[in-house]
């Protein structure tokens, strides 16, 4: 499976190296080169340095024979249009995209792309530890 990933900051070249150790062919894209020093030595992933959301820097990364796509830039808007992107006009079946602000979330919310909040996922990882403790509300 090919997956390429927008961003190289912690989530992104985290992801780089779980998906390579599971065998994923992975092609990482970041507007900074110096941003792929995160992905350490060994990192066996195509890195392409430029804006996600430029077509040709897309196609450098194999955007055409591509099987997903995960957008995890600091940018909620970037995230948006390089999901938008590879899902309407590239047609990648798979296409996950980070949105860090939970109102951004509605955009998204019927497109058939898959969204992951890490707002709203700490926010309820904390009320329900509160709420375990039966905090009075």
């Amino acid at each position: 499976m090919y997956v390429i990933i927008a961003g190289c900051n912690r989530v992104g070249a985290s992801l780089v190296k779980k998906l390579s150790e599971e065998g994923y062919d992975v092609a990482i894209i970041d507007r900074n080169e110096s941003n792929f020093s995160k992905l350490g030595n060994g990192s066996n992933c195509k890195t392409v340095t430029g804006i996600p959301i430029d077509e040709d820097v897309l196609k450098e990364a194999g955007i055409e024979g591509a099987d997903a796509m995960a957008a995890v830039t600091n940018d909620d808007n970037t995230n948006i249009m390089v999901s938008q992107i590879a899902y309407k006009l590239y047609h990648i079946p798979m296409v996950i995209t980070q949105i860090n602000d939970p109102e951004k979330q509605k955009v998204l919310a019927d497109t058939g792309i898959k969204i992951v909040c890490p707002t709203a996922l700490t926010m309820n990882a904390f009320f329900d530890e509160l709420n375990g403790g039966k905090l009075e509300v």
